[in-house]
């Protein structure tokens, strides 16, 4: 039958689920079945009884464990990976899946330096397959409406931009227990980061970062709550502070010289997003549709692997997130301001990528709760 499957008058991208965690269950597997070009043929998973119940949940054939993996690349029953394992395992996947010519969908942040974003990017090069970072939001109509306005003038010369991203995490979930890999700097970063290089349609020149230890909160030896402010070229400043010892909350506000927009909530999915903007003197609300974050990002990857197209986000676009951690990281062991290394991007957000696929229900999760405080799964969209 060919490396695509043919399914009907269309064809179908089939992928590998490696990692079955949280993200997967709860909100990309759901996701899958109505793209339209995009199903599930093989899971990844040490848990037998994870890949037996999440097999049977969605009629999926083949499942392997970490050992395996290598004969999963190899078997022909997939086309693609959807890569959600923690972050300092990306690269160990992802190498040797574009070394096998199997496509790469990527959860964000792409690795946890700039070095392992590098072997990612050498293998891409090297190899026929292609590889997406996935910054679900660059498919959300809410956030690309945002850019297309900035783009467009109507906030005139931009000034700022400021952003508060939090919530109650569990410090025992795996995000809070892996030494100098962990907290919200690598987890919630990218959010911030990834939505004022896109907004400012630049790179920062520098960074200053300053966290702090709640007692109470449980962490022990880690910044729960960072803020940091980035420099970027023609005056422009942005600050945002990301926290793991917060109440919930996720918003950010653009200023020009005309106008401002406020997106709150402006990162997380199973919600609508909502803008408030002020232009002169006039005041617009404006809630977008709820949609399914994960399914258009999914679709979006199957088309560019099924019509020869290169996606965007790219391991570029990656490695340019990485690098401003980087800087944040050492900032705040040096408490100064530290240089951005500078990746050259060519290509942004466009307003021909938003995907409106309705927002799907999350199932009961199978063996894995949240990362949230005091929570065994998070809500339902």
């Amino acid at each position: 039958m060919g490396l695509l499957e043919v399914v009907g008058l269309g064809r179908k991208v089939r992928y590998g689920i490696v990692a079955l965690g949280s993200i997967s269950q709860e909100a990309m597997m759901p996701g899958v079945e109505h793209t339209g070009n995009s199903k599930i043929t093989a899971l990844v998973t040490d848990d037998p009884e994870k890949a037996k119940q999440l097999a049977k949940m969605y009629d999926v054939e083949h499942t392997f464990s970490y050992a395996e993996y290598p004969q999963m690349l190899y078997s022909g029953e997939i086309d693609a990976i959807y890569l959600a394992t923690p972050n300092w395992r990306h690269a160990e996947f992802a190498v040797p899946a574009l070394e096998a010519g199997i496509h790469v969908l990527v959860e964000k942040p792409l690795e946890v330096s700039s070095e392992q974003c590098e072997r990612i990017l050498e293998a891409e090069k090297r190899s026929s397959a292609k590889l997406m970072v996935a910054y679900r939001l660059h498919f959300e109509p809410g956030t690309v409406d945002t850019i297309e306005r900035v783009r467009s003038g109507e906030l005139g010369d931009l000034v700022y931009f400021n952003s508060s991203f939090s919530q109650m995490v569990d410090p025992a979930n795996h995000r809070a227990q892996s030494g100098v890999l962990a907290g919200p700097v690598l987890d919630m970063g990218p959010y911030p980061i990834n939505a004022v290089r896109n907004i400012f349609e630049d790179e920062p020149t520098e960074a200053l970062a300053v966290g702090v230890r709640h007692p109470d909160s449980g962490f022990g030896d880690l910044d729960d709550t960072v803020s940091v402010t980035l420099r970027f070229p023609k005056n422009r400043l942005a600050q945002f502070t990301i926290s793991y010892y917060g109440n919930k909350l996720d918003a950010y506000t653009v200023v020009g010289t005309k106008g401002s927009i406020e997106m709150n909530p402006a990162y997380m999915y199973g919600k609508p997003l909502q803008s408030y903007s002020v232009i002169g003197q006039k005041e617009q609300e404006e809630s977008y549709k709820d949609t399914d974050h994960f399914g258009g990002e999914m679709k979006y990857f199957s088309d560019c692997i099924l019509h020869g197209k290169d996606p965007e986000p790219d391991a570029l676009e990656g490695l340019a997130d990485v690098r401003v951690i980087e800087a944040i990281h050492r900032s705040l062991t040096s408490a100064q301001w530290e240089r951005v290394d500078r990746v050259e991007i060519t290509r942004r957000i466009r307003k021909n990528q938003v995907e409106t696929l309705s927002a799907q229900k999350s199932p009961e999760m199978i063996k894995t709760s949240s990362p949230a405080r005091g929570q065994e799964k998070t809500p339902k969209n």
